[in-house]
């Protein structure tokens, strides 16, 4: 099993990071929201910082739960710039207690080192695939907050979304197709330039992180041309998104999580 590997230095950041996203989440009641959201700020760079060191280390590491890690860290930044935006859109405490939870998991399992050959084109390739991660978990988020506030709606009660139905659908497709592309333009590389950033013994192939990651990129399409062509909406077209996250989720995280946990080796 890869157990923590990680330096003092980051696992210290780690706690501090943790502890800053913990903080507000679990006394919400108590402080301001100027003060709520200042602690998540600090956690948000904080945690950007125990990224920085994790992917420039010498030998940089990676795997299931730094994946995770920066999907939490893209979804907080998402909604931090929404909030902006939105000042209307009310703070998530649920998002910082699962950027504590990100933290803490990527600092037990910091992943193995990556080899030091490897192509230049590789931590490219391994941004798009997080991004990819990030943009999908913020469309995953955006359709709950959607679907609450569907059924509060329907119920006759204050939907607490911040937001109007319609913004919360607009923004979640939006997020799901600046995902799609991303994640077309990995599969493109990987498929095309597979030799050049994996080497010639990793190129394509048909393995289970390529049959999951094809299959998720063909439930997106189905739920973008579904949307498009046939006007797709409310609980069918959030069960084709949760659908393909899964797929998307098992295609690296879990293929990972089984390499490094179950069997106990790199991937």
């Amino acid at each position: 099993m890869i157990l923590a590997s990680a330096s003092p230095v980051s696992q210290s950041l780690a706690f501090f990071a943790a502890a800053a996203y913990a903080w507000p989440a679990l006394r919400a009641s108590h402080l301001s929201r100027g003060t709520a959201r200042a602690w998540v700020a600090l956690a948000w760079v904080l945690h950007a910082t125990v990224l920085g060191l994790g992917f420039l280390g010498t030998p940089a590491h990676f795997g299931f739960a730094p994946a995770l890690s920066v999907t939490a860290w893209v979804v907080a930044a998402a909604y931090a710039i929404e909030s902006y935006v939105y000042p209307q859109l009310p703070t998530r405490w649920a998002l910082s207690a699962l950027g504590a939870a990100a933290v803490v998991l990527a600092a037990v399992f910091p992943g193995s080192p990556m080899e030091a050959n490897a192509s230049v084109w590789l931590p490219l390739h391994l941004a798009f695939g997080v991004a990819c991660y990030g943009l999908f978990g913020t469309a995953v988020v955006h359709a709950w907050f959607m679907t609450r506030a569907e059924e509060r709606i329907r119920q006759a009660a204050d939907s607490h979304s911040g937001l109007p139905l319609l913004t919360l659908e607009r923004l979640t497709y939006r997020f799901v197709g600046a995902g799609f592309v991303l994640l077309s333009a990995t599969l493109v590389v990987g498929l095309l330039f597979g030799d050049v950033v994996y080497g010639h013994s990793k190129a394509w192939r048909w393995d289970h992180k390529t049959i999951f990651s094809v299959l998720s990129w063909v439930t997106f399409a189905v739920l973008l041309a579904g949307r498009a062509s046939f006007g797709w909406r409310g609980k069918r077209a959030v069960r084709v998104l949760y659908l393909g996250s899964v797929l998307l989720l098992l295609a690296y995280v879990g293929s990972r999580f089984v390499m490094e946990i179950v069997l106990g080796r790199a991937a």
